[in-house]
């Protein structure tokens, strides 16, 4: 399997989120908020709609350093993802639904008024 990208740029307006969140929660590096937030997204029901995303900051990381030692398990749940969306998984389509699940799920957490540490982060794990 390949990764949907090989380089990962954010939009300003994601960044900035992301920064507030690091201060928040005081999680040192953006690539572990970026899979929270991804995985935020991958938990909501419905697909991300379809927009176009700036790719307008300075913030940009490979797919390994985001998965990080579990890229592949990133990888294979976006893969899932867009199969049960009815996406296929051609490389294109990967590479779009990342952008929008990543884009919509840090929206998610930094519109979170509770998640203000990293206790608050925790609490937005669905408890069965």
């Amino acid at each position: 399997m390949s990764a949907p990208s090989e380089h990962i740029r954010l939009s300003k307006q994601a960044r900035e989120q992301l920064a507030r969140l690091k201060r928040h929660t005081k999680i040192g590096t953006f690539n572990v908020l970026c899979r929270w937030a991804f995985c935020a997204s991958l938990a909501e029901p419905s697909p991300p709609p379809v927009a176009q995303i700036p790719a307008d900051s300075n913030l940009e990381m490979t797919w390994k350093v985001f998965g990080g030692t579990h890229d592949e398990v990133y990888l294979a749940l976006l893969r899932e993802r867009c199969r049960l969306d009815g996406f296929g998984t051609d490389p294109e389509v990967l590479s779009q639904q990342f952008r929008l699940h990543l884009h919509r799920g840090i929206g998610y957490l930094a519109g979170n008024r509770n998640l203000r540490s990293i206790a608050g982060l925790f609490r937005t794990l669905p408890v069965d």
